[in-house]
Order: C-alpha cells, then structure tokens, then sequence
C-alpha cells in the first residue's frame, strides 16, 4: 500500500528510504510504494524489450529514442518515477551523468496496480501535462489491457485500447507492431520445461 505524508518533502526525504521503497514527490507531498510484485515487473520490462530494440537501438525500427525503465524525473519541484518512460533523442540529445532527468520525458507509461492507480491516474497525469508530456500509455496487467492518451493543450485525450492479445500499433511507437499478449504472465501456456525419462 502506498503511504503519503502531509508535511512539505524534501529530496533528503527519499534518500532516508529503504531501498525496497520508490518514493516521488508529488506537489510537494511525498508518495512511496514498495517495489513491483513481478506481474507488474513482467509486463514493465517486457514492454521495454518491444520498445528498446526498434527506438533505441535502431533495430527493425527508426531509432532516435532513449527508453528507460524507472527513471527519477525532476521537473520544478516534482520527483516523479515513472514504470518506463521515452525521450526522443532530440528532445534528449544525451543522458546526464546524474541519477535525476530534469527533461520532461516525451513518454510515459505506468503499469498500473492498486498501490499506485490513484497517483499514476491523477497527480502524476496532472504533472506529466503541466509539463508538456506528448504521450501517456496505462498497462494493467490485472485486465490485460493498454490504454493510449496523447496531450492536446493541457488535456489527455483518449486514443484506443487494447485487450488481451491485441496487436498494438499506436503512437508514438506506430513504426511497429508488437502483441500485447507478450506482455502477460499467461497461466494457459504450456509448460515446456523438460520432463525427466526413465
């Protein structure tokens, strides 16, 4: 379960947290949850594979991006962690020897869970537009479902969603197709781990 404390946070107060905990400051509230349960983990980092290779590496795809997984964003005085998180490379040029971004990423995707919903659906969508974020994506893995907003002004608009096994092509990753099923822990796969002979 996520903890928030009223009183005005400092950067010293996520660095006195256990290393098991992410903690993002919030319009000056500090936010923290544990660390992924690995369903979570799973489709974060599955997705990045998907990303990484065709938009950062250039391979089978146009390149030109930095895709991060957790990354620590400073924007004004907000600390926020986003799941995974794209900066195109012109928006970016290079990544800073820092632990903290201080560019507003051009991308953000939270995977969402019941200890961060309400802060991935409502502050932090707030703070990734005030800031001129072009492109918001919520994976849950609980519905196995993708939902896609682009930021028109100061306001996210709804694009598709997709379920299940759906393939996905949308922007700003439109370059490529990939299967949303790639992202889920399927318990009707069958298991190929190798069965001891006589």
């Amino acid at each position: 379960m996520d903890q928030v404390t009223d009183k005005p946070a400092t950067y010293a107060d996520i660095e006195a947290l256990p290393p098991n905990v992410v903690g993002e400051i919030l319009y000056g509230r500090l936010v923290t949850h544990p660390r992924p349960a690995p369903k979570h983990a799973l489709a974060s980092s599955s997705l990045g594979i998907e990303l990484g290779g065709p938009f950062q590496q250039g391979r089978d795809g146009p390149g030109g991006w930095y895709i991060l997984d957790e990354p620590e964003i400073h924007l004004d005085d907000h600390v926020v962690v986003p799941d995974i998180a794209g900066w195109q490379k012109v928006s970016l040029p290079q990544l800073p020897d820092t632990a903290a971004i201080h560019v507003a990423p051009d991308w953000v995707c939270e995977i969402l869970s019941p200890s961060t919903l309400r802060h991935d659906k409502g502050t932090k969508r707030d703070i990734y537009a005030e800031h001129g974020g072009s492109h918001l994506w919520y994976v849950d893995p609980a519905t196995r479902t993708l939902e896609v907003f682009r930021l028109s002004g100061s306001d996210w608009i709804a694009g598709h969603t997709f379920f299940d096994d759906d393939p996905v092509s949308a922007p700003p990753f439109d370059a490529i197709t990939f299967s949303l099923g790639d992202l889920w822990d399927d318990p009707a796969a069958p298991d190929v781990t190798p069965s001891a002979t006589n």
